[in-house]
């Protein structure tokens, strides 16, 4: 396979898309390429961290980035269903009822702090987020191309949090982390938005139907059988570990799949590697384990078991090794 031929074309506007992402974001481009990757995968990101970090600013640069239709949704104690994804209401002047659409029906959805709702309202994320649709008393409404949502949610430790149920978890292509800044990218921070915000400067960088194009077009990354096997043995032993209660499902590894797909798209390769695999595979599995109490109380980390889990896997060689 050849390594760039068909992709060229769009690696300016990914180039563009991160630039306007860091001129609002100071110091986070990895988890701006990686938000980047979930969009081009047809997924959904998960942004934990504490308040204040800038998870809400990273949603709304990446939705003005791509031109997209931004909603933005403030989950509280109080949200039901319905304010998510709409409610019909009887028109008394045609007779009959009309479905006003929720804030879920957009392009790009920032559904912010998720875990200070209850599960009964988060759960109704979870067909739009698995099947492009909602369903309203009966009618179901497809929501539009592209469908992206990020969520963010503050860590369970803090009071007032609910814990996302394992199966939405499951739903989110990626977890990442913001962070604090260092003192320098903080002075940074100041010195930007000592005037105004950068937010409000910021245009698209790309338009809807390109993004929908490159989304097609990273379907078409080509994924050799022994990198499938490769990732098909990571997640295997999530699920025999001795500090793992439950491990990740068959839809972790079609995740682990597509996010290397993205990410090779990113890199203006057609064919994925091994390395996409290790770098990827902490940011893809780590949600979708949960550990044994005593792992837990040892101090384990999923993301540290993930790790150590690819260092003992071996890697397959590439194909020019295998000639030799």
């Amino acid at each position: 396979m050849s390594s760039s031929y068909q992709f060229d074309a769009y690696q300016p506007a990914v180039k563009r898309v991160i630039e306007n992402i860091e001129k609002v974001i100071v110091g986070k481009r990895d988890v701006a390429e990686l938000s980047l990757v979930a969009l081009l995968a047809g997924s959904h990101v998960l942004l934990e961290d504490v308040p204040g970090v800038g998870k809400t600013m990273m949603v709304r640069a990446l939705a003005k980035s791509v031109g997209a239709r931004f909603n933005r949704i403030q989950f509280t104690p109080d949200l039901l269903p319905s304010d998510l994804t709409g409610v019909s209401i009887f028109n008394q002047r045609e007779m009959k009822f009309e479905f006003r659409k929720g804030p879920l029906l957009g392009n790009i959805v920032l559904a912010d702090e998720i875990n200070r709702t209850s599960p009964k309202t988060q759960s109704a994320l979870l067909e739009g987020m698995e099947e492009g649709s909602v369903t309203v008393d009966g009618d179901t409404h497809i929501l539009p191309q592209p469908f992206f949502v990020m969520a963010t949610q503050n860590p369970i430790e803090y009071e007032g949090t609910y814990p996302l149920p394992e199966a939405q978890l499951d739903r989110f292509l990626l977890k990442l982390r913001m962070g604090y800044p260092s003192p320098e990218e903080e002075l940074e921070v100041l010195n930007r938005t000592e005037h105004a915000h950068p937010i409000d400067s910021i245009g698209a960088a790309l338009e809807l139907e390109e993004l929908l194009d490159m989304q097609r077009k990273v379907k078409a990354v080509f994924v050799e059988g022994s990198v499938k096997q490769y990732i098909i043995d990571i997640v295997s032993r999530t699920r025999n570990n001795t500090s793992i209660y439950l491990g990740a499902s068959p839809r972790g590894s079609l995740s682990l799949m597509k996010a290397c797909q993205a990410y090779a798209f990113m890199r203006n390769r057609d064919y994925v590697l091994p390395d996409d695999v290790k770098f990827l595979a902490p940011y893809v599995l780590s949600h979708r384990i949960i550990l044994k109490s005593e792992a837990a109380f040892e101090g384990q980390k999923p993301e540290e078991i993930i790790k150590e889990i690819i260092h003992r896997v071996r890697v397959p060689l590439r194909r020019e090794e295998k000639v030799k």
